[in-house]
């Protein structure tokens, strides 16, 4: 609960009072829907509320909680390949994205 409303786990604050905006999809594919409810079943989320999910990361980019739990991931991750004799740093990085390429 913030000063002026409530926020939710998406990171929106509800207004007291105050009526979000709405969006009507047309011609959604059925294969989009279909990865949509297996995505939000997935994450533990209603339909509506992975699509709010994903819009917002795509447009605001991720909370600060979600970035955070990122960069732990990727710590984690570096210090396995790292234990396997593996390094993972920007030069291999931009190696493997130029690798086979003109």
């Amino acid at each position: 609960m913030t000063g002026d409303g409530i926020r939710l786990q998406s990171g929106t604050v509800l207004q007291p009072g105050k009526r979000m905006p709405s969006i009507t999809l047309e011609g959604l594919p059925d294969d989009v829907y279909d990865a949509l409810k297996r995505r939000a079943q997935r994450n533990q989320r209603s339909l509506n509320g992975e699509i709010l999910h994903i819009l917002r990361r795509m447009t605001v980019g991720p909370s600060s909680e979600e970035a955070e739990e990122m960069l732990s991931h990727l710590d984690a991750l570096r210090d396995r390949l790292a234990a396997k004799g593996v390094r993972l740093d920007r030069e291999l990085i931009e190696e493997a994205r130029h690798e086979g390429r003109p």
